[in-house]
């Protein structure tokens, strides 16, 4: 076609490309349009294919002037989401992420969710992807912490509704709780969604405190379960960085044929949801287009952009992107590279992740990444069960043992074991992992998978060979048996001498290091499980033969701790279900012994 090159101004703006039928085929913006529409038919350009392909169906042009290069990146990015060009790199998601609410702006403060936000002095937390998590969030806010969840504008007293008799809220609208104490429970709210966990811990441990000082053991002990679901939930997060707040990490891997990002979402040093992105068709662009392209079409919907989105290069316009962002944000908003070793972890993560998902999408198989496997620890057969070994302690407390087991790309939980150490009252990993693998493997009478993964180096490799050599009498076969060091990460051979570096993000590395982390995952939430439950026990749930029903007649007879012990042997022996040996053995446990 014959484009009239001197009709086009030499001014800012967006451009467009359309077919015979009219169809927008591409959109781009420029500083000036003249120059960039004529070097798409400037003879002398060296066009990629994709462009050639453009331009060959093109069959006119049609352009909007704007008053700067901002008032064009956006109109681009509007114009983009709106006709979903061919040419462009198009995000097939037109979902709005979830976020939380919180109406500080209102008397009595409540949650809500909502798919965009506005600047209305309320709080938002998010986005939540998937919103699943976001619903859990909800629920277990509701559950704790008894805020209300309707919209009713309340002056005088109401009656309570269904949601305080179920225990999901405290009832401002009928006056049985003060706005003091409400605001309290907003303030730790806030802290709960900020991750600010170090506080919130702090101020129910206080009030845990005050109640076991005031012989309230039941009040506590319910102030004691709120502390171990929270720290479950904290636990289920990805990672947690102290030196970060709000962070969005971008990161990206680039196929020959396709591109794929994953996205995550920090908010106050927690990892609060992830995003994927796979993208036929950008094979011809560099990484500064791409990550360009991405951002731009990204940050178009309704999403809440972070104060730093961390990117491996910065894209073309930085400039211009950030000042959009930061229209969108109302705070500054940056576009950096990492400045930090933890940003660098956190960005490599998300590389890796995008990097699997090319995989998958490709139809890289698990069989492949085996494959990869065998010649990289030269064995013969492919494993079909991987199990990996670990354990978790402070100091030689509550010290556990755990394993897990994967198969054929997936967890295996059904075949997971998890155990206290019962022989090991000090601090040694050496003997703590020598009680736990051999306890599991009679456990599993012998039944081990091929390979076996152990959390640790060379000692820890050594002391679970002996404990399978001792054992060897029981097995069904002779596993390899492999452990992994952390920083940097590396592989040690029970077969050799040989060092294996997993930091080259093959899919065979990345395959190991999840199998790791997986057993450390498992095992640390049962020995945080277990330090929780230890934390504050009433008194009687220590005695040996009490169980839960003889504490409740317990408590129900005499009301606390302190009338217990000032009880004699014989009233608490004449207690139905009690006699007069278990009474002198509350007695001597609990003190003033008759």
């Amino acid at each position: 076609m014959e484009i009239k090159i001197p009709d086009i101004p030499s001014k800012p703006g967006i451009y467009m490309f359309k077919n015979a039928r009219e169809q927008v085929l591409y959109v781009g913006k420029a500083k000036n349009l003249r120059n960039r529409i004529k070097s798409y038919f400037n003879k002398s350009s060296s066009l990629d294919s994709r462009k050639l392909s453009l331009v060959k169906e093109t069959k006119d042009i049609s352009y909007i002037v704007t008053d700067n290069e901002l008032e064009a990146f956006v109109l681009e990015a509007n114009l983009i989401k709106q006709y979903k060009p061919k040419f462009n790199i198009v995000l097939r998601d037109d979902k709005n992420y979830p976020y939380i609410k919180l109406t500080i702006n209102e008397e009595w403060p409540r949650l809500e969710v909502v798919r965009r936000f506005v600047r209305d002095g309320a709080l938002y937390f998010g986005p939540y992807v998937p919103a699943g998590a976001m619903r859990d969030t909800i629920d277990f806010i509701r559950k704790n912490f008894q805020i209300r969840d309707c919209s009713i504008d309340f002056k005088d007293n109401i009656k309570p509704c269904l949601q305080y008799q179920i225990g999901r809220c405290s009832a401002p609208c009928a006056g049985m709780i003060t706005k003091s104490e409400y605001m309290k429970t907003i303030n730790n709210v806030k802290l709960f969604l900020n991750g600010e966990k170090k506080s919130l811990i702090r101020n129910l441990r206080k009030k845990m405190i005050e109640l076991s000082g005031q012989m309230r053991f039941e009040e506590a002990a319910i102030i004691r379960d709120k502390i171990n679901s929270i720290e479950k939930t904290w636990e289920s997060q990805k990672i947690v960085s102290s030196e970060m707040e709000d962070n969005d990490i971008i990161g990206i891997y680039k196929g020959e044929n396709a591109t794929a990002f994953k996205v995550l979402f920090l908010r106050k040093g927690l990892i609060i949801g992830s995003k994927d992105y796979f993208i036929r068709g950008s094979q011809s662009l560099n990484d500064k287009e791409l990550i360009q392209s991405f951002i731009v079409q990204f940050y178009s919907k309704d999403i809440l952009p972070s104060k730093e989105i961390i990117v491996e290069v910065l894209p073309e316009d930085v400039k211009s992107i950030e000042k959009w962002l930061t229209s969108k944000s109302g705070e500054n908003v940056k576009i950096i590279t990492p400045d930090s070793d933890r940003k660098k972890e956190l960005l490599k993560m998300a590389s890796e992740n995008a990097k699997y998902l090319l995989g998958s999408k490709s139809g890289y198989k698990v069989e492949q990444t085996l494959q990869e496997l065998m010649r990289r620890l030269n064995i013969a057969e492919m494993p079909e069960y991987i199990g990996a070994f670990d354990i978790s302690n402070i100091s030689g407390t509550e010290a556990v043992g755990s394993f897990i087991v994967w198969s054929k790309g997936e967890f295996v939980k059904k075949m997971y074991r998890r155990l206290k150490i019962k022989t090991v009252h000090r601090a040694d990993d050496y003997a703590m992992m020598r009680e736990a693998v051999g306890r599991i493997i009679n456990n599993l009478e012998g039944n081990v998978p091929g390979l076996i993964i152990i959390d640790g180096g060379r000692g820890h490799l050594e002391t679970a060979c002996m404990v399978f050599e001792e054992h060897k009498d029981i097995l069904k076969k002779k596993p390899l048996i492999i452990s992994i060091a952390k920083k940097p990460d590396r592989v040690f051979l029970s077969s050799s001498d040989v060092v294996i570096n997993l930091e080259d993000r093959s899919p065979s590395s990345l395959l190991l290091k999840s199998i790791r982390d997986e057993a450390h995952r498992f095992a640390i939430s049962y020995h945080r499980k277990l330090r929780g439950e230890e934390m504050l026990r009433s008194p009687l749930e220590r005695i040996k033969g009490i169980g839960k029903k003889r504490r409740l007649e317990l408590l129900k007879v005499f009301g606390s701790i302190k009338r217990i012990r000032d009880a004699s042997i014989e009233e608490i022996a004449n207690l139905k279900g009690f006699n007069r040996k278990l009474a002198e053995e509350i007695k001597q446990y609990i003190g003033r012994k008759e």
